[in-house]
């Protein structure tokens, strides 16, 4: 028996990634710059850098979804609180309008990628998934970053998220 999940609730975890990260980003948007560029000695280093890195996987997945070419993973003109605050709500909505088009049957179809030499194939309901899974393992680090500062994270559990659509 093959295993899938529904495009209702790929396009509710979508939902819900997008709820954290503007939620995360608000949050941060009440940092001095010195906070947000703090190095805490992790890949991505800072708060900034780290919400900065989910922005680019989310976009670089996007493309991929829709099979267009990836060109770079992150940008000098990534980092800034005015392109998390504007472009990466736009590029949410795309995964939002991107999702609504998804059929239980469609959830199965393939993406496929090149990454550094290497075509990779995965079905759509891994690729979403993998979206929202990698945002919020990052989203949690960011929130032990405002904790080791002295601030404290908005909610993002899945549970607070369903709390408050009710």
């Amino acid at each position: 028996m093959s295993k899938t999940a529904s495009a209702e609730a790929l396009r509710d975890h979508l939902a819900y990634t997008t709820w954290a990260s503007r939620r995360l980003v608000d949050a941060a948007a009440q940092l001095s710059q010195e906070e947000l560029t703090r190095d805490f000695q992790t890949a991505d280093h800072s708060i900034l850098g780290t919400l900065v890195h989910v922005f680019a996987a989310d976009r670089i997945w996007l493309a991929r979804v829709f099979g267009n070419p990836v060109t770079a993973f992150i940008t000098d003109a990534d980092y800034s609180m005015q392109v998390l605050q504007t472009e990466w709500p736009a590029l949410l909505d795309r995964w939002k309008d991107w999702a609504q088009g998804l059929t239980d049957e469609s959830v199965g179809s393939m993406v496929s990628y090149d990454r550094l030499g290497t075509t990779y194939h995965h079905p759509i309901w891994h690729v979403v998934l993998h979206v929202v899974n990698h945002g919020t393992h990052h989203r949690g680090q960011v929130s032990g970053f405002l904790r080791m500062m002295g601030h404290t994270p908005p909610p993002l559990d899945l549970t607070a998220y369903y709390r408050e659509q009710g």
